[in-house]
Formats: C-alpha cells, structure tokens, sequence
C-alpha cells in the first residue's frame, strides 16, 4: 500500500507540494478575491451582527428540515431580481452550487460541454453527474458549434446539452465571448450555465457580472456565482426559472444534505448585493477598476485588463513559487498557482486588485514583481 508520506515527498519534488500557513497581516493583500473590500465594510458587519442577534449563530438543520428564515427568502429574491430571473437558491458554498446544479441538471444520456479551463468544481459536477462530456479549447467558438452540432445529432427527444463557461476566468483573468456563445447555445436548442464568480460586484452597470454588461442575461437558462469574492461573505447561488429551481430543490444533493447557511450569513449577504448596486457600490467598482489600470500601466501590460484579476506568466512551478517567496519577503503576499490549478508548465502569479487597495502600493508591486522578476 503507497504511503502518504511518499505522495507529499513527490509532490515536494515538482515544487508542488501545498501547506496551511497562518495569514501574515503585516502583508499588503494581493492575493483576496474581496474586490470591493465588503469582508470588512461597515455595513456588512452591522447586519451581520444584528442578526446574529435576531436569528442565532446557525440554521441547525437543512432547509428541507427545519425550513428557511427570512434572511434566505430575502437574499434568493434579491438575487432573482438582479439577475432578471423568475426565482434563485442558495447554496452553503460556491462549489457545492456548481456540484449540486450541474448533477440536479444532467444526467447519464445528456451531454455537458466545458470550457477547457472552467473551474475544478464545474469540472467535478459534469464527472460525477453521468453525462457525456465534452471539453473545447479555451473561447474556441468554432469548436464549441462542431461539438454543439454534433451533440445534437446524437441527442434524442428527452436527451439535454448543457454549455458550461466562466464568464470571467479565474485563473487568466479574461473574459468569455459570452455573447457569441449564448446565441451558439440557442442556436443548437441547447442550455446555457455561466459562473459569475468573479465578475459579479466587478463588471455590469449595478455589478451584476458580464451578462449584465452585454445586456444577455434573459439568454442564459443557469447564472451561478457565489457570495463569498465581491460580496464579501460566503455561500453561492443559482438563478434561473422557478420550474428549474424547484427541481434543484428536490435533486441537488448539496443542497438536501446540508445544514442551511447561517441566517446571519444570508443577511449579510442580501446587504452585500444591495451594496454592489447602489451609489456605495458603484464608487467602489470605479476605485477598483483606477486599481487595475493602474496597476497595468505601471507593469508595463500592454492590453486593458478584463477583469480584478492579473496573472504574471512564469512557467516552472519552482520559479513560480520561489519569486513569490521573494515578494512576501518584500511585504507582498501574492500566491504562486501551479499545476493542477493550471495546466503543467503554466505556473504563474495570480495578482488581484481590489478598491481598497492604495494606489502607490499598487505601483509598488508592480515595480517589486518587474525588479524581482528581470533578476531571476
């Protein structure tokens, strides 16, 4: 039988090998997906208190058990009304939205067709939901038709196709062509999922994600993202018809067997999307978008950034981690991503800005990572 010790001694070989470290916080934070800054906004933590006060620290069984508080309804409808949607669920986290949707949705006969370089945890719900699945290239428009047309083919009357895509990638910080791919997937009578996890509180005019920019979000049958990046707080969600969330609610396994999210949780939750689409969150999205351009003007990038997200090409998962150990060094805690997170030879740093940041420590990293990186 293999030993754990020898798998931790071969990953530390590959410079792959990951440790628990106990956050620094004499650090400047580039490494957060808390774009906004809402983790710790005023705001947030007054209705997180006050209704830890009303409602008590937990749900103490799942929804389907105990039934669901006020703040739960309250932050699924606020959601549905964001996103344009008949009706929204929530979910304890991000991944388990992913997982129980994806599984809810298809199943052994249906067809699920993913971006390459879509989250791990989309990724795991076509696995595990018995579909077929399907992988084009990353933003390949003319592979995702040949694969749509195909699928269909095979398909039979009670048969499903599922297009899967991150609207904002997490990793390359780019955007998907979400539009074009929206209008492949109705072309070929197909579903259309979109994870808004980080584009949600960043891009759209009340930071409702990339559908709200392009104005598409009645073309999109699943938007899913989570609330504990932008939103500052923690769980995920799924809008989409009534019909189909009621069907999550009788077959999302992650959904059924979990104890409900805090109801304090939710309340902060439902504050944090108010936040995002008033004046208050508005301002924020335009400190933080003066962050990025900053931050690309002073690296020298020579293309606009899509999104909060930047990634610092090295290669080698060795380099990769060894120049971000040379950045905490200098005050900067920006992480090292390495294979599996990305595929094998695409180490890199993952850089991310958010609206809190001070513009001069933002040319500061940026001078760190050129200086540390010409001497390697």
């Amino acid at each position: 039988m293999r030993q754990p010790e020898n798998e931790l001694a071969e990953l530390n070989q590959a410079s792959l090998l990951r440790k628990l470290a106990t956050r620094d916080g004499s650090l400047q934070n580039f490494s957060s997906n808390d774009y906004l800054g809402l983790a710790s906004h005023p705001r947030i933590k007054k209705c997180y208190q006050d209704a830890i006060g009303q409602y008590g620290a937990g749900s103490t069984a799942s929804r389907l058990i105990c039934g669901s508080l006020p703040p739960h309804r309250e932050l699924e409808s606020l959601i549905a009304n964001a996103k344009g949607t008949e009706a929204a669920l929530t979910f304890s986290t991000g991944y388990a939205t992913s997982v129980g949707t994806i599984t809810a949705v298809v199943k052994k006969g249906d067809t699920v067709i993913l971006d390459k370089l879509c989250h791990a945890s989309l990724i795991d719900g076509a696995r595990m939901s018995g579909a077929t699945l399907r992988v084009f290239p990353h933003n390949h428009l003319d592979k995702l038709e040949s694969l749509l047309a195909s699928s269909a083919r095979k398909s039979t009357p009670d048969s499903r196709i599922l297009v899967i895509t991150e609207s904002i990638f997490s990793m390359d910080g780019d955007a998907a062509p979400l539009q074009e791919i929206a209008t492949l997937t109705r072309k070929h009578g197909s579903l259309l999922m979109v994870d808004e996890a980080h584009a949600l509180g960043v891009i759209g005019p009340t930071g409702m994600g990339l559908a709200e920019q392009l104005g598409i979000q009645d073309q999109i049958d699943f938007h899913m993202g989570t609330l504990g990046k932008a939103a500052g707080v923690a769980g995920g969600y799924l809008a989409a018809s009534q019909a189909w969330v009621d069907l999550l609610v009788n077959r999302a396994r992650s959904f059924i067997y979990s104890t409900a999210p805090p109801p304090a949780q939710a309340a902060a939750a439902a504050e944090a999307i108010r936040l995002i689409r008033d004046e208050d969150g508005r301002a924020l999205r335009k400190q933080l978008w003066q962050n990025i351009e900053t931050f690309r003007d002073a690296a020298k990038r020579p293309h606009p950034c899509a999104s909060a997200i930047v990634p610092w090409m090295i290669g080698a998962s060795d380099d990769a981690v060894a120049l971000s150990t040379q950045l905490r060094q200098l005050g900067f805690l920006v992480p090292a991503i390495r294979y599996p997170t990305v595929p094998p030879h695409t180490a890199r740093l993952r850089i991310t800005l958010n609206a809190t940041h001070d513009p001069e420590s933002v040319r500061q990293l940026a001078a760190a990572i050129q200086h540390t990186a010409d001497a390697r």
